[in-house]
C-alpha cells in the first residue's frame, strides 16, 4: 500500500507542478488587484449644479496580455437623467485637456446612474504628435474626463446657450466636461 501511496503522489505532485509551470504567467498577473479610484466634478459649476454627482472607476491592469485589451469600468450617478456623456482618456484632466482619446459612452437612466465597461488597451494609451522640426513627441493618456455629449445637455447646469460647444463627441459637438480626475494632480491616476 506504501508503493501505491508514493506513486499516486509523486504522480499528483508533477501534475501540480506542471500545471503551476503553465499558468504561471496567469498567476503572476491574478495577484494585482484592480486598481480603483473616483473622478470628481470638472468644475465649480457642475460641482454646485450636480452634488450628488459620482463616478467610481475600476482599472483591471495587465488584462491587455492575458486578451489583449484592459478593461476599464465606470459607475457614476447623481448626474442628470437620460442624457448620454462621452468618455476619454486624457494627457491632462483640466482645461486645455491636451491630447485625448475617446474611448465610450455612457448614457444615464431615468434616476441619473449610467456605467460603461471599456475594453481597450488602457494602461499604455498615449498619443504621438508630430512635432515641427519633424520628430514625434509620445504623451501619456493617464487622465480620464467625461463630458456632456450634447452641447445642450449642460444646460441644466449652465442655462440655455451659456456652456461651451467643445469638441468632444464623434460629431465634433459636445458641451461642458462633467467629470474629471483632476483630483490626483500633479499626479494622475493610471499607470
Amino acid at each position: 500500500m506504501g508503493s501505491h501511496h508514493f506513486q499516486f503522489s509523486a504522480i499528483t505532485l508533477f501534475s501540480v507542478i506542471a500545471l503551476c509551470l503553465m499558468m504561471s504567467p496567469q498567476l503572476a498577473r491574478a495577484d494585482q488587484l484592480p486598481i480603483r479610484f473616483n473622478l470628481v466634478p470638472a468644475s465649480d459649476a457642475i460641482a454646485a449644479c450636480l452634488p450628488n454627482a459620482t463616478a467610481a472607476v475600476t482599472f483591471y491592469p495587465r488584462a491587455e496580455r492575458a486578451q489583449g485589451v484592459d478593461t476599464l469600468q465606470v459607475n457614476a450617478s447623481g448626474l442628470p437623467p437620460n442624457t448620454t456623456f462621452v468618455l476619454f482618456l486624457t494627457e491632462l484632466p483640466v482645461p486645455p485637456f491636451g491630447a485625448v482619446e475617446y474611448v465610450g459612452d455612457l448614457t444615464t437612466n431615468a434616476s441619473g446612474q449610467a456605467s460603461v465597461r471599456v475594453n481597450a488597451i488602457i494602461e499604455e494609451a498615449f498619443s504621438s504628435q508630430l512635432l515641427s522640426d519633424g520628430s514625434r513627441q509620445r504623451v501619456e493618456l493617464d487622465h480620464i474626463v467625461f463630458w456632456f455629449g450634447d452641447p445642450a445637455a449642460d444646460d441644466v447646469c449652465l442655462g440655455a446657450g451659456q456652456g461651451p460647444v467643445t469638441p468632444f463627441d464623434g460629431d465634433g459637438e459636445a458641451g461642458t466636461a462633467a467629470m474629471s480626475s483632476k483630483n490626483f494632480l500633479p499626479g494622475a491616476p493610471l499607470p
